[in-house]
């Protein structure tokens, strides 16, 4: 009881705190105000009508203070900021005919590493361990035994789908592709000539003037450079339309060797993508949008060594091709993190957070750097986060260094459990997920965060222009109500 007294004390010292700081101003002016009506209500009327006489307007400065507002006021709406909308998003559904069950994804890696048990149990338990579910897909030229990958097969897998989710995206915005102004491809392994956007600008017969750009070898962070980077083209020109598809193909860049540390990336990417319209039309897109985008962060790690080789594209011994993940991956995501969220905090955080933040750093840099550094309370500032499903020990991660709850991850784990590691378009999927229990309301803020090899951690938050109705369609439709499930710690297969 003394413990359990001790802690509702402190949680209301704490609320407290929190309600003055962050009503700061509130608190000081009120009684300010107070002292005036007091004083204004013990005047007397003669004391009344010597006031009033005494206020004596000159017109002509009136009219010069009103034209200086005036002037004033229309520079500073000038000088601000285009706002960035993200209008809507469609993200791709696999058919169920490339389904990859734990059954199957374990008799193809028996039957092709049949001479390398070792690297099949290796491929089992992460399989136990991962988080993934039996209805994630792969492309067809991974069903085969063995995997026939190809330039051609590749190319099938990327127009099946960008192609599937321009598509989805016209229908629900009823833009047309020769309205399109910006048009943005992030795939970080599959880069054929002519690029994906090409592809794209070809298949829909977009405008000779479109500005196209095609990024590759960002990571599963790149989705939100991508993001980034439209915005900083929306900024400079007026009156625009952006498009951002977010992929990563899967068949040229599966793993046929046996070496463990690429093994990995076979057991937990999956096929995924999705096309988002942002816009800078405020008068005619600020309405119908979905989102408003606040804030972008980028971190960039790269510069040591550690960071720039922890996810690296490399030959094995028998110079077969493959991604290979350091074991310091997460301890090198959590470095990334601190110094992403130290930049995001002050743009962010109401100001009681920012202080015990603020009073936590003098503390270690002037009196003792052991001190335990003070993690902001990220639910304060955040409804919704979208943390990139990468691995369950990404999720797991960022909620423990987050103080985040389990409902504040659910998002992330459903997606990682129902479609895999999508790379950079699975932050579309959590937000979808959302959206498909009724969560979104009408000024939620959420915080996307990514990582990327190099080693990169992105940020973006948004803020919902509108309560969002649960969409009938999507790539959740035909399973929410399933969702949550339980996900065990292993999945004895």
């Amino acid at each position: 009881m003394p413990q359990a007294q001790r802690s509702v004390k402190l949680k209301c010292a704490k609320l407290g705190y929190q309600y003055v700081v962050n009503h700061f101003l509130t608190c000081l002016l009120l009684p300010i105000m107070a002292m005036v009506f007091v004083q204004a209500i013990q005047l007397g009327p003669e004391e009344i009508s010597n006031l009033w006489n005494s206020i004596q307007f000159d017109y002509t400065k009136t009219v010069c203070s009103s034209f200086v507002v005036i002037l004033v006021s229309i520079l500073y709406f000038m000088s601000r900021p285009r706002g960035v909308y993200l209008v809507d998003y469609a993200c791709y559904k696999p058919p169920l005919s490339l389904r990859v069950p734990f059954s199957i994804f374990m008799e193809h890696s028996r039957i092709i590493l049949s001479s390398e048990p070792k690297s099949v149990e290796f491929q089992l338990k992460i399989l136990e361990r991962s988080g993934l579910g039996e209805d994630t897909c792969l492309p067809p030229a991974i069903h085969c035994i063995p995997p026939a990958p190809s330039l051609d097969t590749a190319r099938e897998e990327a127009e099946m789908v960008i192609f599937s989710v321009m598509d989805s995206l016209f229908k629900k915005t009823e833009v047309k592709p020769k309205d399109i102004d910006f048009l943005i491809v992030n795939c970080s392994l599959f880069s054929p000539t002519p690029s994906l956007s090409a592809m794209v600008v070809n298949k829909y017969k977009m405008r000779d003037n479109i500005k196209s750009y095609n990024l590759s070898g960002m990571g599963c962070s790149a989705g939100l450079i991508s993001i980034d980077l439209a915005r900083d083209l929306l900024q400079v020109h007026p009156k625009s339309i952006a498009v951002v598809v977010s992929t990563e193909i899967i068949t040229p860049n599966y793993y046929r060797g046996k070496d463990r540390s690429m093994l990995l990336p076979n057991c937990l990417f999956r096929m995924g993508g999705a096309a988002i319209l942002l816009s800078n039309k405020w008068w005619a897109d600020q309405r119908r949008a979905k989102y408003k985008l606040l804030h972008t962060v980028r971190t960039h790690k790269g510069s040591n060594d550690k960071s720039y080789n922890c996810v690296f594209e490399t030959e094995d011994s028998e110079g077969k091709t493959g991604i290979s993940l350091s074991k310091d991956l997460m301890a090198i995501a959590g470095e990334a993190l601190k110094s992403n969220i130290t930049s995001l905090g002050p743009l962010v955080l109401p100001p009681s957070e920012q202080l015990l933040f603020l009073l936590s750093l003098i503390g270690r840099k002037v009196f003792n750097s052991k001190l335990k550094p003070y993690i902001p309370d990220f639910k304060q500032a955040f409804e919704h986060f979208c943390i990139h499903a990468g691995g369950r020990a990404v999720i797991d991660e960022l909620q423990k260094n987050l103080q985040l709850s389990a409902e504040h991850v659910e998002a992330s784990r459903m997606t990682l459990h129902r479609f895999g590691n999508t790379s950079s378009s699975s932050l579309w999927y959590e937000l979808s997920y959302i959206e498909a229990k009724g969560r979104m309301k009408k000024g939620d803020t959420i915080w996307q965060i990514a990582f990327g090899s190099g080693f990169k951690c992105n940020s973006a938050v948004w803020k919902c222009n509108k309560t969002i109705k649960t969409p009938s369609d999507g790539p959740w439709s035909d399973c929410i109500h399933k969702y949550p499930v339980y996900i065990p710690e292993i999945v004895k297969l």
